[in-house]
């Protein structure tokens, strides 16, 4: 079955960084887009990043453009989330998930049914 492992996460200062992993099995990963995507505590979900399956195409949120960085490792299954220069607005729970309808920024969890266990960002001093 698809499963799909993430780690890294916690507490960091504002200005630091931090960098997500999420380790897929159960799939062929090398064809299928990933994406990142976050929900703020009393807030919507939020897509933020995706990947197309060789790795060439990223894609950004506004929001997080310019300071996190989306990439993976198909040879071990794995994409992540390099994010940096944070900011208490990117306190967060993140998810990885299978982008079964490449491009679609889904606005909900149920769009991304395939997707890790989520992982807490804290950005605060």
């Amino acid at each position: 079955q698809v499963q799909l492992v993430q780690s890294g996460g916690g507490l960091v200062q504002p200005g630091g960084s931090l960098t997500l992993s999420c380790a897929a099995s159960g799939f062929r990963f090398n064809v299928y887009y990933m994406a990142w995507v976050r929900q703020a505590p009393g807030k919507g979900l939020e897509w933020i990043s995706e990947i197309s399956q060789s790795g060439t195409g990223t894609y950004y949120a506004d929001s997080v453009k310019g300071r996190f960085t989306i990439s993976r490792d198909n040879a071990k299954n794995t994409v992540y989330l390099q994010m940096s220069s944070l900011k208490p607005e990117d306190t967060a729970l993140y998810y990885c998930a299978r982008s079964d309808i490449p491009m679609s920024r889904g606005d909900n969890l149920s769009k991304y049914p395939n997707r890790g266990q989520g992982t807490q960002v804290t950005v605060s001093s």
